[in-house]
C-alpha cells in the first residue's frame, strides 16, 4: 500500500527460486545499491537480510514511493548482475511482495523473524517442518550442540542487520536501528541486550509463533482496527490509481528518448521501418506500461494507422521472449525510464 509514513515488511524471490546472489560480491553490491535506494527515496530501513535467493527488508516509507523505490532496486541490481554474468532474462520472480505492518505492535516480533531467516533451515533443525511440530507442541527439545550451531550462525551471519542491532558490527548510515530497540525497552546499550535474548531465546525453543500467522487479508500485520484502515486506504489507492498513472505517465517523446539511448541510432532513421524492433518497442512500452492512445502513438509515427501500431505492439510482445538481446534492450528501456513507474 503506498501511503506516507507507512511500515512495510518486503521481500522478493529469485525468478523460479534461483539464486540472485552467488557469491559475496553480489551482496556487497546489492547493498549498496540498497544504500542509494534508501538516501535517493528518503526511506527508513529497519532490518534486513539478505538469503541466497530471496530477500527480506522492514522498511519505513516517510513519502508514497515503496513502488518507484523497489523499481529502482530490483532494475538496478539486475541490471548489474546480469552484466556481471554476461546473461539475459528475468532474475527477480515478478513483482516484490510487500505486506503493511503496525509498528507499535508488530514492528519488534517482524525484525525477529527477519534476523532469524539465517537459521531457519534444515541444517541446523529449524526446516518447515521441524517448526511445524515445534508449534503444536511435538518437538524435541534441542541439543546443547545443536543451539550452539544456531548461535554461531546468527551471530556470525554477515548479510543482515542483526550483528549492527546487536552490537558485533558497525551499522551503515542507512540502516536505523533505534526505533525497534526502542520497543524493546531500556537505554541503548542494555536495548542492545535485551534485544539479542530476545531475538536468541527464539532458537533455544524452536523459534515459536510466526507472525504470519496473525496476517489479515493478506495485506496488513495489526490488529482489527488497523487491518481495517489498511482496507480503507486500499479502496481509495484502486480508485485513483488511474489519475496517479496519468500523473505519471512519461511522454511519448521521452519514450522515444529512451529507445533511441538504447538503439544507439535516432527516431527518425528507424520510425519508418516495417518490422523495426525499436518502433515496436515504443509501441510496444507506450500501450503496455502507459496505456497511451493508438491514435497518439501513430502520430508519432509519420501518421500510421491505429491498427498498425497495434499490430506491431502485439509482434514486439511475442518477439521479446525468442530474442533475448531484445529482453535486454527493453530492460534498459524500462531502467532508464523507471521514474514514471508508480
Amino acid at each position: 500500500m503506498e501511503r506516507a509514513g507507512a511500515w512495510h515488511h518486503v521481500t522478493a524471490r529469485g525468478n523460479e527460486r534461483r539464486a540472485i546472489y552467488r557469491d559475496e560480491k553480489d551482496r556487497a553490491h546489492f547493498c549498496q545499491l540498497l544504500g542509494e535506494t534508501v538516501k535517493v527515496f528518503a526511506w527508513r530501513l529497519h532490518a534486513y537480510v539478505l538469503m541466497e535467493n530471496h530477500y527480506h527488508l522492514l522498511v519505513e516509507t516517510p513519502e508514497p514511493n515503496l513502488g518507484r523505490g523497489m523499481q529502482w532496486l530490483n532494475t538496478s541490481y539486475s541490471v548489474w548482475f546480469n552484466r556481471r554474468r554476461q546473461r539475459v532474462g528475468h532474475l527477480f520472480q515478478g513483482r516484490f511482495k510487500s505486506i503493511v505492518v503496525d509498528p507499535a505492535g508488530w514492528a519488534l516480533a517482524l525484525s525477529r523473524y527477519v534476523h532469524l531467516n539465517p537459521v531457519r533451515v534444515g541444517g541446523l533443525g529449524l526446516d518447515k517442518s521441524a517448526r511445524q511440530r515445534d508449534r503444536v507442541g511435538v518437538g524435541g527439545k534441542p541439543a546443547v550442540k545443536e543451539v550452539q550451531g544456531r548461535v554461531n550462525r546468527l551471530r556470525g551471519y554477515r548479510w543482515s542487520s542483526y550483528r549492527a542491532y546487536v552490537g558485533l558490527a558497525k551499522a551503515p548510515s542507512w540502516l536505523r536501528c533505534e526505533r525497534i530497540l526502542e520497543l524493546g525497552g531500556g537505554r541503548q546499550q542494555r536495548a542492545r541486550v535485551s534485544y539479542r535474548r530476545y531475538v536468541e531465546a527464539a532458537i533455544r525453543q524452536g523459534l515459536g509463533e510466526s507472525p504470519w500467522e496473525n496476517l489479515r487479508a493478506q495485506t496488513a500485520l495489526g490488529g482489527a482496527e488497523f487491518a481495517r484502515r489498511v482496507a480503507g486506504g486500499l479502496g481509495l489507492a484502486r480508485r485513483n490509481s488511474r489519475q496517479r498513472r496519468e500523473l505519471a505517465r512519461p511522454t511519448v517523446a521521452q519514450i522515444i528518448a529512451a529507445v533511441e539511448e538504447v538503439k544507439g541510432e535516432k527516431w527518425e532513421r528507424f520510425r519508418d521501418r516495417h518490422g523495426d524492433w525499436g518502433r515496436d518497442m515504443v509501441f510496444y512500452l507506450g500501450r503496455k506500461d502507459w496505456a497511451v492512445k493508438l491514435r497518439e502513438l501513430g502520430d508519432c509515427a509519420g501518421g500510421t494507422e491505429e491498427m498498425a501500431v497495434s499490430v506491431a505492439a502485439r509482434r514486439f510482445a511475442q518477439r521479446v521472449p525468442k530474442e533475448p538481446e531484445l529482453t535486454l534492450a527493453q530492460k534498459q528501456c524500462r531502467q532508464k525510464l523507471q521514474m514514471f513507474y508508480v
